[in-house]
């Protein structure tokens, strides 16, 4: 008899070579995402095989479409297709709901309608702090799955709180509040903001159980004048912002490694939203790389309802 050896879940299966990998799962009661019923139909049966990918049946022709279409290297495999000849090693790629969500590509996306304009915005900056050494021991796969579900979490909070996100920067994002409707634009960034580092803690368990690493983020938030516009060639156009506070916010963002915080705010900002916050850990003066002379940011940690 074969044997199959999952992670996360470490267990020993026995599979027989008339059973596909996902077959071997259900029969032993692994619950191994199919979204589609086990028809090749969807990649939510995914798995990564570690050790014995020569002993993989070649992909059939259902397998070989979606892997062709989603680019899979040779180690990734839908275990609805996939038998062995052979003992393997494997870890499940999907394990949740929310994994399965991602695996669908369902996304929601929005699209600001405002170009060429002057307009004053929340511009806010987050990056993850430590990244190149969470990632340099995790396979390239690995890598792109973190990023993209942190990305999806932090997605969610943005555009819950009325902001999109303008670019992604390798583990980095720039997303902009106030486009659309400028009412209230920095204090939804700040509590867009808050909301992100709670949802990297919720998000720490998951990493922790699966890699046994984790991160942590930095955000800083600027409000100030910026020209948003469509920019970049004919069929590759898209709405940014440029100006000073964009720079200036990426480098208060920046400030949180030299002021040992997590989420710092422009002078500027605070002006906008200082009734609401009722909780300022810190207050620190620094100098920016490119901008003269000190800048007085502030790290917040909390928001409360303005007083009557």
């Amino acid at each position: 008899m074969l044997c199959i050896y999952y992670l996360p879940d470490e267990r020993e299966v026995e599979v027989s070579e008339a059973e596909t990998i996902l077959q071997a799962s259900l029969k032993a009661s692994i619950p191994h995402a199919h979204a589609c019923g086990g028809n090749a139909r969807c990649s939510t049966c995914r798995v990564l095989i570690l050790e014995g990918v020569e002993h993989c049946a070649p992909r059939n022709t259902k397998e070989k479409e979606l892997a062709d279409r989603l680019r899979f290297c040779p180690e990734i495999r839908l275990a609805c297709q996939t038998m062995i000849s052979s003992n393997v090693k494997l870890r499940r790629l999907v394990l949740d709901d929310e994994d399965v969500e991602l695996t669908s590509q369902l996304r929601v996306e929005a699209t600001p309608t405002s170009v060429g304009e002057e307009m004053h915005v929340a511009i806010l900056f987050a990056d993850i702090r430590g990244f190149t050494s969470f990632a340099e021991a995790l396979p390239p796969y690995d890598v792109i799955y973190v990023l993209n579900r942190y990305f999806h979490h932090m997605s969610q909070v943005i555009y819950r709180n009325g902001g999109y996100i303008d670019n992604y920067m390798g583990d980095g994002l720039m997303a902009l509040f106030g486009v659309e409707d400028p009412t209230g634009a920095a204090l939804k960034a700040i509590k867009a903001g808050l909301e992100m580092l709670e949802a990297v803690e919720r998000l720490r368990p998951y990493l922790e159980a699966v890699y046994t690493k984790s991160f942590q983020i930095g955000i800083g938030v600027h409000y100030g004048e910026v020209v948003v516009g469509t920019i970049g060639a004919i069929n590759m156009k898209k709405v940014t912002a440029i100006g000073d506070a964009v720079n200036f916010a990426s480098r208060i963002e920046a400030a949180n490694k030299q002021s040992g915080t997590r989420f710092l705010i422009s002078e500027e900002t605070y002006n906008q939203v200082k009734e609401y916050i009722h909780a300022v850990q810190k207050c620190v003066s620094v100098t920016l790389p490119g901008k003269s002379g000190e800048y007085t940011l502030y790290e917040v940690s909390g928001l409360s309802e303005p007083n009557p």
